[in-house]
């Protein structure tokens, strides 16, 4: 039987049939029909009709994808004669025979009702017009109609593997047309020809596909399964192929493929080899691409599209991830040992479950700074089980407030405290301070997830911005009015800004922490709704150690707005002198108890006082007199105790700076301390009056 077949029929399964496995689907139409977690697996789907179904997950293993063989001879048919009449070397007699051709097609085909008449006639006519043509025209074109036959028929599967098509045209048609083309210019018909066939070839590619292949134009492939698929002239225009398997798939090369990234050789080599190692696949768009289980060591993603990719279960060992997307990316299972993952982006969706990384390096060496920053440090030391995601998992959904120069830590304090009380429902969070350069610093705080950060960001700044404005008095005029817990923040940002050191590692998309480990000024936890600072601790650099900072711990009595709290502060080392400082608090202790207005004072204690005992306990009692008994060092600073009751020596500087930040309440330091004037010195200039008693 001769024909031309154009249109598929509807397959004859119900509607709800979603085993399909090895049965004959030739020509069969699925369009449009949800067939998600259908199975297709060693069917025969050549000529099947799939367009804009849903195929998620659907498995179509070992299946035969491509031309019906009967589409290819009912055309071919058509073509042949065409080459027929091109090997009696004449366009006159070509033409006849094509006229003859054409009407024996007619007649056998109407009997079967294809319609190919317009067709046959169509080449007919051109044949037959051709007769006026010269002889070597005819000659070319007889080589450019024989050879697309050939083309035709082996893109269709007509002719079995590793015939030389080419090579046959040639001697075939070159041999009968010696004589003629002896007298032609061989090399402007050689070029002429190939150039033809180029276009004929990329054109016939298109139409076989379209027309007679099997056809997933726009379908939902999703999760689908194309395992050692043959998949010759395919068509994937406008299908989504997220995360579709193409392992050991056959002839993917000779589908077509639309504008995913299939369009990449090196990239459909990976996906049907799996064998990606020691190659580059710098900067392409890799997204929502499947590597499961793919061997990527020594690799290259630098700058990368890998967002939404599946890469459980991948070796990434030494693969270099610098600066590569990765959001959404599922690296389950997947190996790491030895990447660079300098600035990869990484996100909250970012899977990183079960992850099997040794260490990891923070940055890509250069001749100026060949350092790699291995994680862990110690070249001797690896990751445990599980410490990696640990440690690389980041804080997300954070608000970044970049400061660029002229960085004011009073209209930080207010600003970010104006924001946070004017928008509760963003869940503000400080997470980390950080100084950048010589004059530039970070603020981090985490959000809500459904916060508008561009909102939130540009409120912040428009205060702080009003703020940095406002002349030096009515900038100290509205921190008297604040709470008092806003110049905690304040002094963290100072501290910050002078000691680079001093800012909260809890994030860095970079991974430039380490599991366990306790940072230098560390405020997870603290939220900035009701009050300023509601963490657990704040551990600070500056002033040490932990600082309890719960609004529940506050002193709940009411007291006169007259009372004067009195705070006294005593620290004696083990390694000092033993100083009788029981005996001067308690004769302090009895002198307020005989005064007249005794009632107007209250006296309270702290001993043994450490240097976070100190910030402490000026946040908690607010006290407008304090009282300092110890050892002093002249220009070292005061003697305190550390935990363990051994010397810790607190500078001036930083003294000053600590009873600066409570100078609208405190009206009195009193520093009975040996060498201990360039202290008072220091805190009277900072607003306090400071007195320092004589040596004893």
């Amino acid at each position: 039987m001769v024909g031309l077949y154009l249109k598929s029929t509807s397959v004859p399964y119900p509607a709800m049939t979603k085993d399909y496995s090895g049965q004959n689907l030739r020509g069969r139409s699925f369009k449009g029909q949800n067939l998600e977690g259908a199975n297709f697996s060693g069917a025969d789907i050549r000529g099947a009709d799939f367009s804009n179904a849903i195929l998620k997950e659907a498995n179509f293993s070992r299946a035969h994808a491509g031309v019906s063989p009967y589409w290819g001879i009912r055309v071919g048919s058509v073509i042949v004669s065409l080459v027929l009449s091109a090997l009696s070397g004449s366009v006159m007699v070509a033409g006849f025979l094509t006229a003859f051709m054409a009407i024996c097609l007619v007649l056998i085909t109407s009997k079967y009702n294809y319609t190919v008449n317009g067709l046959v006639l169509t080449v007919t006519a051109t044949f037959a017009i051709a007769g006026s043509v010269a002889l070597i025209l005819g000659l070319v074109l007889s080589l450019i109609i024989a050879k697309t036959t050939f083309i035709f028929v082996a893109r269709a599967g007509l002719i079995p593997p590793g015939v030389g098509v080419v090579g046959l045209v040639y001697t075939v048609l070159i041999g009968s047309h010696s004589g003629i083309l002896s007298t032609a210019t061989k090399k402007d018909v050689s070029g002429f020809l190939s150039w033809s066939i180029a276009i004929i070839d990329e054109f016939l590619k298109n139409t076989i596909t379209n027309t007679g292949g099997t056809s997933f134009h726009g379908a939902d492939l999703t999760n689908a399964n194309f395992r050692a698929c043959i998949l010759k002239n395919t068509n994937f225009g406008k299908a989504n192929v997220k995360h579709t398997k193409w392992f050991q798939s056959k002839n993917l090369d000779r589908a077509r493929i639309g504008t995913t990234y299939l369009q990449n050789p090196r990239v459909r080599e990976l996906l049907i080899t799996g064998e990606g190692q020691n190659k580059l696949f710098d900067g392409l768009n890799l997204r929502g691409v499947n590597l499961e289980g793919a061997n990527l060591t020594n690799a290259s993603f630098m700058r990368a599209n890998l967002n939404e990719a599946n890469l459980q279960s991948c070796n990434f060992s030494r693969t270099k991830l610098k600066q590569t997307l990765l959001e959404s990316a599922d690296f389950t299972g997947a190996t790491l040992t030895g990447a660079t993952i300098e600035d990869w982006g990484i996100t909250s969706h970012t899977k990183l479950h079960g992850v099997r990384c040794e260490y990891v390096f923070m940055r890509s060496p250069t001749p100026d700074d060949p350092n790699p920053r291995r994680k862990p440090d110690n070249w001797n030391e690896n990751f445990a089980d599980g410490d990696f995601a640990d440690f690389i998992q980041p804080i997300f959904d954070t608000l970044d407030l970049y400061h660029n120069s002229g960085v004011d830590p009073r209209a930080i304090a207010i600003a970010f405290k104006q924001l946070a009380e004017n928008n509760p429902d963003a869940e503000l969070e400080i997470v980390a301070m950080e100084k950048r350069g010589s004059d530039k610093f970070l603020l981090r705080a985490k959000t809500a997830v459904t916060a508008d950060k561009s909102e939130l960001s540009a409120e912040y700044f428009d205060t702080y911005n009003q703020l940095k404005a406002l002349p030096e008095r009515e900038i100290k005029l509205l921190l008297a009015e604040k709470d008092s817990r806003i110049r905690s923040l304040e002094t963290m940002v100072v501290t910050a800004l002078e000691r680079p050191n001093f800012y909260a590692e809890t994030y860095n998309n970079q991974g430039d922490t380490m599991p366990k480990k306790e940072s230098n000024f560390n405020l997870q936890g603290a939220q900035f709704g009701g009050g300023l600072v509601d963490a657990e601790t704040v551990n600070a650099h500056q002033i040490g150690g932990n600082i309890t900072n719960n609004a529940q711990e506050q002193p709940t009595e009411t007291k006169n707005i007259d009372t004067k709290t009195i705070l006294i502060l005593a620290a004696n080392a083990k390694t000092t002198p033993r100083l009788r400082l029981d005996e001067e608090v308690r004769e302090i202790d009895a002198g307020l108890q005989r005064a007249k207005k005794r009632e107007l004072f209250d006296l309270k204690q702290r001993w043994a006082v450490r240097v976070q005992d100190v910030y402490q306990s000026l946040l908690d009692f607010k006290p407008q007199i304090v009282h300092f008994s110890g050892h002093g060092a002249g220009d070292d600073g005061l003697q305190l105790e550390d935990e363990t009751g051994k010397i810790r020596l607190v500078s001036t500087e930083a003294l000053a700076k600590l009873f600066e930040l409570f100078a609208s309440n405190i009206e009195c330091v009193v520093l009975n301390a040996c060498y201990s004037e360039v202290q008072a010195s220091a805190i009277a200039h900072g607003g306090a009056k400071a007195h320092r008693t004589p040596e004893r």
